[in-house]
């Protein structure tokens, strides 16, 4: 099987539990550090799978290789190849797809719960998961449900958590890549940032982020193992 391409686009936004599982599973990846100036392949042919992870910056931002990523994704996307976005990486995919990323109402940061949309969502996606689950946050934009895709997920705070196109791309806001040393080292990068969004019901402190972390983490893996095995079902052999 060809490689899984992983693209990171912040040094500490790496893929965290996906590689690990990934690794586990016998599946090749490799990593290109968008935020190092590692050059993007030309077409993503060579590869079984696309997988994009967070990152601090706007997909609206003028940076150079923005339109090179979104025509990768859509290059994937005709050709079947499956495509994984985290958070950054689920806007890049809308808007790749023809959605909007515009400001959430407010900013979610820290643990929070999310809900199945509807009686039965993507069953051979979700259906093994409850109607809520507890997942990671930490975003101030959202995207919207690209046409022809299907929203699979909702929190208090965000309507549009997660979409799927055509049983094969899903494009997440949540974070289920954590890890412990990933949110270690968000909570000390973004330290300003949650200071600066105490007002937020959707925010909360490091102290109540860190409490709790092991069976959260143990809960959260469970999920992404749900959600990871059934995406790389689909991966190009």
């Amino acid at each position: 099987m060809r490689p899984v391409l992983i693209l990171r686009f912040s040094r500490t936004e790496g893929p965290g539990y996906l590689g690990d599982f990934l690794t586990e599973k016998g599946i090749l990846w490799t990593q290109l550090n968008i935020d190092a100036e590692d050059a993007l392949p030309d077409d993503i042919n060579g590869f079984s799978g696309l997988v994009l992870m967070g990152g601090p910056m706007s997909v609206n931002d003028d940076l150079p290789w923005i339109p090179d990523v979104l025509k990768l994704i859509r290059q994937a996307t005709e050709t079947n190849i499956p495509v994984l976005g985290h958070c950054l990486g689920g806007q890049f995919m809308s808007k790749a797809l023809g959605g909007q990323i515009s400001q959430n109402p407010v900013k979610e940061i820290g643990w929070g719960g999310v809900s199945k949309v509807g009686l039965n969502p993507a069953p051979d996606w979700l259906g093994s998961l409850p109607s809520s689950f507890e997942v990671f946050q930490w975003h101030g934009e959202t995207f919207s449900i690209p046409e022809g895709a299907e929203r699979l997920l909702e929190s208090p705070f965000c309507v549009n958590q997660a979409f799927l196109l055509n049983n094969r791309h899903l494009g997440l806001q949540c974070h289920i890549e954590m890890t412990a040393p990933m949110i270690e080292a968000w909570c000390v990068v973004g330290a300003d940032e949650i200071a600066k969004a105490t007002d937020s019901p959707g925010v909360q402190q490091p102290e109540a982020i860190m409490k709790g972390m092991v069976p959260r983490l143990e809960e959260l893996h469970r999920v992404a193992d749900i959600l990871y095995g059934k995406w790389i079902q689909g991966l190009k052999h």
